[in-house]
């Protein structure tokens, strides 16, 4: 059974399809890389997927559970644009509190060493809203990736990241892959994606209109992406 499976999923905004007719399976250690234009409808897949936002049509399952079962939010982590933490909070408490949230039982000392790998160790009890951008991007990397999910869902994570810790993060994507973690990943940063991605998928004005496993040429060359993406007529 694949780890994610959509069938014909279809979502609306008013009379707008955002999403048409997407069919999808992922299996375990897959890291999908999701592209497309602004506005083609990659977030509110991601959104949808992670059971943040109610589709229409068709079905989804995660790990064999309906997608909005808390069975399987707590198995998820998701970093999204708004990043997600409380500013009022310490980079300690927001840690417990996400851990809490997601059924994890994290001591003090596990909370410590995460802000640690994200380099916030001098930080840890300062409150996120003297954070700059980058540090709040940071955090918000621990806060999805410490409770080890099973499944993780990236919407543009490499933004307001320095490339040390865009290193950083691509260290926990290919952990998380290790442990046989399936991850969705949105960006637009094409080499990033493909040096990490298992499988290219791109939509089109709410369609997968390609779905394929990545190739060293992607690698060696992102053009020949956007090569096949030409010959898909979806420039």
């Amino acid at each position: 059974m694949p780890v994610i499976a959509l069938d014909d999923v279809w979502k609306f905004f008013g009379n707008f399809p955002a999403l048409r007719q997407v069919g999808l399976n992922l299996e375990p250690g897959w890291c999908c890389a999701l592209l497309g234009r602004n506005g083609a409808g990659k977030t509110t897949l991601l959104r949808v997927l992670a059971g943040l936002s109610p589709f229409q049509r068709g079905s989804i399952s995660v790990l064999g559970s309906k997608v909005r079962s808390e069975t399987a939010r707590r198995q998820m982590g998701f970093l999204g644009h708004g990043i997600g933490i409380y500013e009022d909070l310490t980079a300690r408490e927001n840690l417990r509190f996400f851990a809490r949230a997601s059924g994890a039982h994290l001591s003090d000392e596990q909370l410590v060493d995460w802000l640690k790998r994200v380099d916030l160790s001098r930080v840890v009890d300062m409150p996120v809203r003297q954070f700059s951008r980058g540090m709040r991007q940071r955090l918000a990397l621990a806060r999805t990736f410490q409770h080890s999910p099973n499944i993780l869902f990236l919407d543009e994570p490499f933004t307001s990241l320095d490339d040390h810790s865009i290193r950083m993060l691509t260290e926990l994507i290919e952990q998380a892959k290790q442990r046989g973690a399936t991850i969705v990943l949105s960006t637009h940063q094409l080499r990033e994606a493909l040096a990490i991605a298992s499988h290219v998928a791109i939509l089109e004005q709410g369609q997968l209109r390609f779905f394929a496993e990545r190739t060293q040429e992607m690698v060696d060359d992102p053009g020949a992406l956007y090569r096949t993406r030409a010959e898909l007529g979806i420039l």
